[in-house]
Formats: structure tokens, C-alpha cells, sequence
């Protein structure tokens, strides 16, 4: 297995677990104002890596291809929607429901699938569909209230996979266009608040200024890392490590930032992480099957 691959796929969970972090040092500004500014950075960002490594050609393409536009607008509103919902999780102190959503993120993109590509689920699979969903019935019904925002992360992020898999731009483009979508609404959003003079960014000192600055950096930084290590890696090794994320982001919601937890949620939550175990070593199994089969279909054909 490539050790780089590894390091790079590990790397970049690591900080996306520890994203938070830097959206609670933000607790003044609003959620709509820390996403324009992560959309307008990130634009900043990714436009200058892609100059530096004189890759525009993709842009003369979209004049002739209005499928792809239509694609990614469809794939920036989503993404819009999950930054949007996970800034506002974390500066409202709902820090542990955000990470119910990345742990179900992966067994709803697999029930995607199953419903609008024909894939098909092995029992497994349907188990830990099964098992996922009890724990947010369980939740509900126990609590009287549905983990909503969770739901809308998972939800989100899984149609924006659905959607990518349709795009035929690379991840660093994409983030791109989907930012170039997404930034008049940024930047007019940001405008209207300069002139009712509530811009925080125009109004707070340095400290606020440079954290804001920093969205741009600290969005892109870890989309490269994954990038450039899930080429290098099997898909049973990125849905083990995938895990580490929203496991830091639970520690953090209860340790570092003392949300509650109840019984209620606990339990939800243990049925979820049942789900995540038994869909985790069914991922592995059938990747370690269909190795060896690759492997004795090779040795026969030489």
C-alpha cells in the first residue's frame, strides 16, 4: 500500500475533524457571513493554484458543454447548503449532531446508489442502511425531535457525491466552479451587510480578519491532500479513515466544547456506530474478495 497515499487521505480527514475548531474561534460571526467568506476565499485560493499550474484550459470547454455547468450548478447549491448547515452547527453548539451526519454520510450515499444508479446493496449493506436509520428513529422518537441538521449534512454531501460522479472536471476545477457559482451570492451578501454596517470583517480587529482570510487556505488545503492520496490508495483503506473525521468532531463537540449527551442520543448514536463497524468490515471483505479474484484471473491469463 502507498505509505504517501496513506499520509495524504489521513491528513486531510485529520483537518477536516479538526475544522470546528477554527468555526468556534468564530462564534461572533455569523454562519451566512463565515460561508461567504469561505466561498469567496476558496475562489481566491483555487483560481491562483490553477493559474500557477497554467490549467484553464477546462474553462474554453464549457462554452461548448452546457451540461456541465448545469451539473455543477446543481453540485455548488449543494455544497453551499452542507457548508452553510456545518458553520451553523458548530457556532449554534450543535457540534455533535454535525458529526451524526458524517457518520451516516456514507451508508446514505450507498442507499443513493442503490435507488438512483441501480447499484446493488449486499445484506450487509442493507443491514447498516437499516441499523443507521433505526438510530435517528430512535433519536427522534426518544428526544422528540428529529437530528436535523445531521440529517441535512448527510443528505447534502451525498447528493453533491451523486451529482460529482456525473462531472467530468477534476476536483480542484470543480471546487472552482462551484465557487464562481456560488460567489455572487457571496460577494452581494457580504455588500449587503457593509451598508447596514454589519460586516464583521470591515468592522472587528485583525484577529477576526486573518481567521476569515484563513477560510480560504483551510478549505482548499485538505480537498488537495485527499485528492492527491485517494489516487493512490484502495477504496476500503479511504472508507476506513473516512471515519476519523466525524469521530474527532464528536470528541471535540463533547470534550473540547462541553455539549450534552444524553442517554437518548447515546443510544441513537451506538446504533449508528453499529452500522458504521458492520459497513466498514463488509467494505473491506468484499475489496479484499475482488482483489483476489483480480489476482487469480491474472495468474490464469499468464
Amino acid at each position: 500500500m502507498d505509505r504517501i497515499g496513506v499520509l495524504f487521505t489521513l491528513a486531510a480527514y485529520l483537518l477536516w475533524g479538526l475544522f470546528p475548531l477554527y468555526f468556534h474561534a468564530l462564534q461572533d460571526v455569523s454562519a451566512l457571513e463565515i460561508l461567504a467568506h469561505r466561498i469567496v476565499w476558496s475562489l481566491v485560493v483555487t483560481a491562483a493554484i490553477l493559474m500557477a499550474l497554467r490549467r484553464g484550459e477546462w474553462i474554453r470547454g464549457l462554452v461548448k458543454e452546457p451540461r456541465t455547468l448545469a451539473i455543477f450548478t446543481g453540485s455548488a447549491l449543494l455544497i453551499g447548503l452542507n457548508w452553510g448547515t456545518y458553520v451553523y452547527s458548530i457556532v449554534s453548539g450543535q457540534t455533535i449532531e454535525a458529526s451524526l451526519g458524517y457518520f451516516i454520510n456514507p451508508l446514505m450515499s450507498v442507499a443513493l446508489g442503490a435507488l438512483f444508479l441501480g447499484e446493488r446493496l449486499s445484506k450487509a449493506q442493507l443491514g447498516a442502511v437499516a441499523l443507521a436509520a433505526a438510530g435517528v428513529l430512535y433519536i427522534t422518537i426518544s428526544t422528540g425531535t428529529a437530528p436535523f441538521l445531521g440529517l441535512v449534512l448527510a443528505a447534502s454531501f451525498a447528493l453533491y457525491g451523486l451529482i460529482r460522479k456525473l462531472a467530468p472536471l477534476g476536483s480542484l476545477e470543480g471546487m472552482a466552479l462551484e465557487n464562481v457559482i456560488l460567489a455572487p451570492f457571496a460577494l452581494g451578501y457580504m455588500f449587503w451587510l457593509l451598508e447596514r454596517g454589519e460586516l464583521l470583517f470591515a468592522t472587528e480587529g485583525w484577529d477576526v480578519k486573518t481567521l476569515l482570510l484563513l477560510a480560504g487556505p483551510i478549505t482548499t488545503i485538505p480537498l488537495l491532500l485527499f485528492a492527491s492520496g485517494v489516487r493512490r490508495i484502495p477504496y476500503s483503506t479511504v472508507g476506513i479513515i473516512q471515519y476519523v473525521s466525524p469521530t474527532i468532531v464528536f470528541l471535540l463537540g463533547r470534550f473540547a466544547f462541553g455539549e450534552p449527551f444524553s442517554v437518548e442520543m447515546m443510544t441513537g448514536f451506538v446504533l449508528i456506530w453499529t452500522a458504521v463497524v458492520v459497513f466498514t468490515v463488509d467494505t473491506v471483505r468484499t475489496t479484499a474478495r475482488l482483489r483476489r479474484e483480480i489476482n487469480r484471473r491474472a495468474a490464469e491469463d499468464s
